[in-house]
């Protein structure tokens, strides 16, 4: 029992792992002492590097046998310009696969039938297709021109900004282009099941939907808090014939509550992950399936003025937009990488989802990454006004990215992230997703640094129509509170009330809207105590 909560991450304080600056050596799980921490509760650890394959995009080679791996020098490996696919998954330290021995045969199956798909025409000719016609690829990269105006400076000087438009996609988000790639592939397989698990919904509306097209059996689970905010995502995902299952929690919840769903049924479910986490191949297969969005931007780029980007941008929760994004471009090194994560209520508050900013290396559903964790080794709850942000750990291969500077990462506050959503529905008409708000609301701090003319290209992940109530309903809070305030504010200035021989009346006139709170309700209770 204890393996299976292990991997499902119940078993947090196994998970802690702390690393000094200078120790930048992978760790190999085989040669862990039984004392080692992530031993610890029975867990299995295996590791391996006897298979491995791959794919060529362009300035990005994944190795194609032990044999090529041994040939690649160790300096371009370390610069982050080679992608290792090999059996273990390791991105540096980060990565592998974490799992009881149960589970190690099934994912050698997985990512054998995954490398034989993507060198297989015949598969690669169906997914190409059913991207086109279904999906409805390729997505637009289009000049934001009100927006790159809004962001000039007293000269008429600015970047140029372009939305990589993956709000236009079918289901409205980037989680169907590896959807539809991973329901091919487990069709492949001969599972006729999928279970995931989604957070804003969008992966669990995209799953659906490819389900449905390719008449496979469906099972999502939501944790209750998100399903409480997007009312819209779990009727359409119902619509699309899905049953949904409530856990109780976050997406961490929802997660781990499918994994487990998917372990007691191996032989006839697929657990159809959407983010690139989890034990290898998961990451790498998401960002495989993803990277059609980074392939798509620099022929788009190339196209529209003949050159590559400047600078992109992408939101980052566990990271499956981003690598999508980043992927094509880990090789050009002019390019600059920004992953922007969610603040939350702010760093110093405990109550944000900036994994990469605060967090420390542990292991958390099988893979090694940066979590949220507390000095005990607990998993700490996320929190973002973006629901699609909320989850305590971020990919291996970002985690890497982060430790060789080769990407820059950032967090903005959710106010921050609802004004940018405002911002760009009035000036652009293009609804975006409270999770890419995120990545847009950097452009605020990012542009006033860039010279005049630079190209910026930023991943609109998804549409914003799921969010739309939940952000009026946050416009009327901040309105009632604002109101609220200013009243007590002046009830508060023009008090002069004596009570058991204090004068209230000279209360100091502080602009905190707190402390004129706090001042009201004391003189309040002091009027209602002296009657």
């Amino acid at each position: 029992m204890f393996l299976s909560l292990q991997f499902l991450g119940v078993y947090a304080p196994c998970s802690r792992m702390n690393f000094g600056e200078n120790n930048t050596s992978s760790i190999n799980p085989s040669r862990l002492s039984v004392n080692h921490p992530l031993m610890l509760r029975g867990s299995a650890v295996r590791s391996s590097a006897t298979s491995s394959t791959v794919v060529r995009t362009h300035n990005s080679l994944v190795i194609d046998s032990p044999k090529e791996l041994e040939r690649l020098d160790h300096e371009e490996l370390n610069k982050g310009v080679v992608g290792v696919n090999n059996y273990s998954g390791k991105f540096g330290k980060y990565g592998g696969k974490y799992v009881p021995e149960t589970l190690i045969s099934f994912l050698g199956k997985l990512e054998a039938e995954f490398y034989s798909a993507v060198r297989d025409p015949e598969f690669q000719e169906a997914l190409a297709t059913a991207l086109k016609d279904y999906v409805g690829r390729e997505t637009p990269l289009y000049f934001a021109e009100r927006l790159t105006n809004h962001y000039k400076n007293e000269n008429g000087e600015g970047p140029e900004l372009y939305l990589k438009r993956e709000d236009l996609n079918h289901g409205g988000a980037h989680k169907i282009n590896n959807s539809i790639a991973q329901a091919m592939l487990a069709m492949r397989m001969g599972r006729t099941s999928i279970v995931a698990a989604t957070g804003a919904g969008q992966h669990g509306v995209a799953t659906a939907a490819a389900c449905a097209k390719l008449a496979l059996d469906c099972t999502i689970f939501m944790g209750t808090q998100d399903m409480q905010k997007q009312p819209f995502n779990v009727s359409q995902m119902k619509l699309l014939g899905a049953q949904v299952e409530s856990v109780e929690g976050s997406f961490k919840d929802a997660t781990s509550e499918a994994i487990r769903r998917w372990v007691g049924s191996l032989d006839t479910s697929y657990y159809l992950s959407g983010t690139v986490v989890g034990p290898h191949p998961s990451p790498s297969m998401v960002r495989e399936f993803q990277s059609v969005i980074g392939k798509e931007t620099r022929r788009q780029a190339m196209e529209k003025w003949e050159g590559k980007p400047d600078v992109l941008v992408a939101c980052v929760g566990s990271g499956s937009n981003a690598m999508g994004m980043f992927h094509e471009f880990l090789g050009d090194e002019d390019v600059r990488l920004i992953g922007v994560e969610a603040a939350g209520f702010g760093l110093d508050s405990g109550k944000h989802s900036a994994t990469l900013a605060r967090g420390d290396v542990g292991v958390y559903h099988g893979t090694m990454s940066y979590l949220l964790q507390d000095e005990e080794g607990q998993i700490l709850w996320p929190h973002s006004i973006g629901v699609g942000l909320e989850y305590p750990a971020v990919g291996p291969e970002l985690s890497f990215l982060k430790d060789t500077k080769r990407a820059e990462f950032y967090s903005v506050a959710d106010q921050e992230a609802v004004e940018e959503y405002l911002r760009l529905c009035r000036l652009e008409g293009i609804i975006p997703a409270m999770e890419a708000s995120h990545a847009l609301a950097i452009l605020e701090k990012l542009c006033p640094g860039l010279p005049n003319g630079a190209k910026v290209v930023v991943n609109v992940s998804g549409r914003g129509d799921k969010d739309a109530e939940m952000i009026n309903d946050h416009r009327r809070q901040q309105e009632t509170d604002s109101d609220v305030a200013e009243s007590e504010q002046r009830n508060c200035r023009t008090a002069d009330i004596r009570v058991d021989g204090v004068n209230d009346g000279q209360i100091a006139k502080s602009t905190d809207s707190t402390a004129y709170r706090e001042q009201s309700r004391r003189i309040r209770r002091q009027i209602a105590e002296s009657t």
